[in-house]
């Protein structure tokens, strides 16, 4: 059945396709602003559409694109009866979210941007921790991707309800996180902004989310945080330095910027409050002052794996280069699980390594299995433990006398939290073995692991003779 097609004035020449004339309202308005996004669209929408959560309209805002967005969009629209399909001349992503905001029917408000996606629960999440605190706002971790490497980014780790000030107070120990500065981890309540007239700066193009975020902030009363990530942001837009924008017209545009959050902290804080936060406030804006500095952008590192690979020794044929290639394919393969339970190799390792153990070790004895020597293996020890991935405790031996000269051993415990984790990491294990046996026959995979076993034996017997 075609979609309908509307035109919602021939002033601004903007088409909107709607499948049904629905009189029920739904729960959430999802807004999503597009321009020529043909190569991700598909799994951003899919991955809205495929949600648990179902009473939603998605409002697919098509802005003037040059490419095949607007048919995806248009196929979409004729498929499913919560998608909504506008076409609009080009005139940014300020307008287009702006449009959203004025078409939108939900109770809530959440933003998804074209080239990212969302887990299965994303709004389900959202939805229940607003309802059940009776909450403004609620604000969720996310995942950031660059190319297969995921990292979990978070920052409040506080359960229930805060205020306005509390809030304020946790954004501004770490006001350059994307985690405060967005508006893709938010649900918002749409009377709130229609009440306040808020809406998105068209004449701004830095930090505009982050000004929208502050301006809802102010007129919001209750908060609450989800600490799950729940949104998987693709890292592939530009900065301020890559954009044709004049040096005046930036410095202008962070000053406006910087004058509205100083102006933002002197609302939320009494007089008293605000001396005292003063340096606080004014090291955001010292941060700022550099050129392409962007307030959400992320600092954080991506680990050392990601750096370029040593050739001499990937092309060495020697013990040396069999040691580096195996690592290295090694650290590939688990990386994204490291980057998202915040875990090092080395922790990694120990994991695998107590998983496949038989017997109780001592300390001395884990530390030379995995190389790491005494100190390296407690620390190890610790971040797990801290982490509630495991639980360990020393053994000591039945035998009262003989516990007086033996050393003690460990027992080592997985705990509910490890469960994903090793499933991750026994998937990079089989993965391992696929890539190193993908250019063999089953025939020739048959007798390397043959002849494999027997050089386990040969080795075996040399190390215990």
């Amino acid at each position: 059945m075609a979609a309908l097609r509307t035109l919602l004035g021939n002033k601004d020449g903007i088409d909107m396709e709607n499948s049904a004339n629905n009189e029920n309202k739904p729960m959430v308005s999802i807004i999503v602003p597009i321009y020529n996004a043909e190569e991700a669209l598909a799994r951003c929408i899919d991955s809205i559409l495929g949600q648990d959560y179902r009473d939603f309209e998605l409002m697919l805002i098509d802005d003037g694109s040059k490419d095949g967005s607007p048919a995806i969009c248009d196929s979409y629209g004729e498929k499913d009866s919560r998608v909504k399909v506008i076409h609009k001349p080009n005139s940014g992503v300020s307008d287009t979210r702006n449009l959203g905001l004025k078409l939108a029917r939900g109770r809530y408000i959440q933003f998804v941007d074209s080239d990212d996606w969302i887990s299965h629960d994303a709004t389900a999440e959202l939805v229940e921790a607003c309802e059940t605190y009776h909450c403004d706002m609620a604000i969720c971790d996310f995942y950031r991707v660059v190319g297969k490497r995921v990292q979990q980014k978070g920052n409040i780790d506080a359960e229930g309800v805060f205020s306005r000030e509390e809030y304020a107070g946790y954004m501004m120990d770490d006001p350059a996180d994307f985690y405060y500065g967005v508006l893709w981890n938010k649900l918002y309540r749409r009377d709130i902004i229609e009440a306040h007239g808020i809406s998105m700066n068209p004449q701004v193009s830095w930090c505009e989310d982050f000004m929208f975020n502050l301006e809802y902030v102010i007129h919001a009363k209750t908060f609450t945080a989800v600490q799950k990530p729940l949104y998987y942001y693709v890292k592939t837009k530009g900065s301020l330095v890559s954009q044709s924008m004049s040096i005046p017209k930036l410095i202008r545009m962070k000053a406006a910027v910087f004058e509205y959050y100083n102006r933002f902290y002197k609302n939320v804080f009494s007089e008293e409050e605000y001396q005292k936060a003063r340096i606080k406030v004014y090291g955001f804006l010292i941060d700022g002052a550099g050129d392409g500095f962007s307030p959400v952008e992320s600092s954080a590192k991506l680990p050392d794996s990601s750096k370029k690979l040593c050739e001499e020794l990937i092309f060495d044929k020697g013990m040396a280069g069999a040691w580096y290639r195996y690592g290295k394919m090694f650290l590939k393969l688990t990386e994204t699980a490291a980057m998202r339970y915040d875990v090092g190799s080395d922790e990694i390792r120990l994991l695998m390594c107590i998983e496949g153990l038989k017997d109780t070790y001592t300390r001395a004895e884990l530390a030379d299995m995995l190389d790491l020597g005494l100190g390296g293996l407690t620390k190890c020890l610790t971040t797990l433990s801290l982490k509630k991935l495991i639980r360990y405790k020393d053994v000591v031996p039945s035998d009262r006398d003989y516990s007086l000269l033996a050393p003690h051993t460990l027992s080592f415990e997985f705990l509910p939290a490890s469960r994903p984790l090793m499933e991750e990491l026994h998937g990079a294990e089989d993965k391992l073995k696929e890539i190193c046996l993908s250019k063999l026959s089953e025939a020739e995979k048959k007798q390397f692991v043959e002849m494999l076993e027997k050089v386990h034996g040969t080795v075996n017997d040399y190390l215990q003779g």
